[in-house]
């Protein structure tokens, strides 16, 4: 469980232990150049982290999107990283649900991500066919691709989800 910890919007001072943090959480993934691209995107994207005992022990991700013809507002979550000694406490879900009061109060109304159906399901997050990605996804990842409403009683959206120009990498969107 959590001990105390603050998250909040990242700051330019934290990038250093956000660069350290992506190898740490991901040895066998380079999401650096990602990252480094999304935090250069400051009015498309809400970087949290979280803090403990002043170390910076998790960050989140979301990147305003939308869809096609539609004038939703909605985001992709990602990447999303704690640090190896910290995982499995609730830190990267509490910045999660701290991002996902940040989007609602700026009307955003659906949340994407790519990711594991176990870990993110416990977030609320659910399959999602209604919208489809930007590249088309390999059929074992088909019940990856999941989204939130952070709005109840709305219909569901359908179309495909326009990213902006650091997601438009089709190998973050297969194997």
């Amino acid at each position: 469980m959590i001990d105390e910890i603050e998250i909040r919007e990242s700051l330019p001072s934290d990038v250093a232990s956000i660069e350290k943090l992506y190898p740490d959480a991901f040895p066998d993934e380079d999401l650096l150049p990602l990252v480094r691209e999304l935090l250069r995107e400051e009015p498309i994207v809400l970087s949290l982290v979280g803090i403990t005992d002043r170390a910076l022990v998790g960050h989140a991700i979301f990147t305003a999107c939308s869809i096609a013809g539609r004038t939703d507002k909605v985001a992709l979550l990602g990447p999303l990283a704690v640090a190896p000694a910290r995982q499995r406490q609730g830190i990267g879900s509490a910045i999660v649900r701290a991002g996902f009061r940040k989007l609602e109060n700026a009307s955003v109304t659906q949340v994407y991500v790519l990711g594991d159906p176990a870990y993110y399901g416990r977030m609320g997050f659910e399959a999602d066919d209604g919208v489809t990605p930007p590249y088309p996804l390999p059929k074992e990842w088909c019940g990856a691709w999941q989204s939130i409403s952070l709005r109840d009683a709305r219909p569901p959206l359908h179309g495909k989800l326009s990213v902006p120009r650091p997601w438009l990498q089709q190998a973050l969107w297969a194997p």
